[in-house]
């Protein structure tokens, strides 16, 4: 398969762009957490970019951009809301005390920048699938893929939705998420975007030289499983919520499975 590299460039510069962009707005309002919401967009962009200058099949086109689509702004959509009004992440707060006056311009190159090229790499798996104009007709990797991407995408919704639904009742404050889908995953909405990645990997099958593209959902699953996913997130609920440590001891921690029972 022969990559069109200008438009895998083109992309680069339209996801630098959209970051340097968020960059200049977080600088007066001294909060980087934007950074969270233009990750979502940052993929829907590249979707559509791709989709205007690509000459791959159309069907396939319209597939990967469509399920880019609905995915990246609805990930903007609940990360907006979720952070609107609640001053910066203590993760970046963590980073700004560390650089001290610097942090404006520290923050260019080590929250926006970085994240927009690790976005690019990622997205390869949006690109490369909508380059190719064979075959030129819809696979069967293109259904499983699609099939995947869909319980994903459910998946992931449904445990943001509960979750919300949940801190939002004060009576449950510093109480343990452990109902619906939290009931057989402790990370059911990491789960779900795993799968979400998993699914447009196996549409990107479809195409000649498609499978390079595997390091797209590699990188997202270690990203959740290792680094600020799952990781990140649980060490920070163990320090705060005691009871926790029992909901760690009875439930899948990852791929939802049936809880274990007292004693086991």
């Amino acid at each position: 398969m022969e990559f069109n590299w200008s438009l895998l460039g083109w992309n680069l510069v339209a996801v630098v762009v959209l970051m340097t962009i968020g960059w200049l707005v977080s600088l007066p309002q001294r909060n980087v957490t934007v950074v969270d919401s233009l990750w979502g967009l940052g993929f829907v962009l590249t979707a559509w970019v791709t989709f205007t200058l690509a000459d791959g099949y159309p069907g396939r086109r319209c597939l990967v951009t469509v399920l880019a689509t609905l995915w990246g702004l609805r990930l903007c959509a609940y990360l907006s809301f979720r952070n609107w009004g609640k001053g910066e992440d203590p993760r970046y707060g963590k980073w700004r005390e560390a650089s001290g006056d610097g942090f404006w311009i520290v923050s260019l190159f080590k929250v926006f920048w970085l994240q927009a090229l690790v976005l690019w790499v990622i997205s390869l798996v949006i690109q490369i699938p909508q380059l190719s104009p064979q075959p030129a007709r819809l696979t069967a990797w293109d259904g499983f893929g699609a099939a995947v991407w869909l319980i994903g995408f459910v998946f992931e919704s449904v445990a943001d939705w509960q979750l919300h639904r949940f801190k939002a009742d004060p009576r449950n404050k510093g109480q343990v998420m452990d109902r619906g889908l939290w009931r057989y995953s402790r990370h059911p909405n990491y789960f779900g975007e795993c799968l979400i990645w998993w699914g447009m990997f196996f549409i990107a099958m479809s195409v000649p030289g498609g499978w390079w593209t595997l390091i797209s959902p590699v990188i997202i699953t270690l990203v959740l499983l290792k680094m600020t996913g799952v990781a990140l997130t649980e060490r920070t609920i163990v320090e705060h919520r005691p009871g926790y440590r029992d909901y760690q001891r009875r439930t899948s921690t990852f791929i939802p499975w049936w809880p274990k029972k007292a004693g086991q």
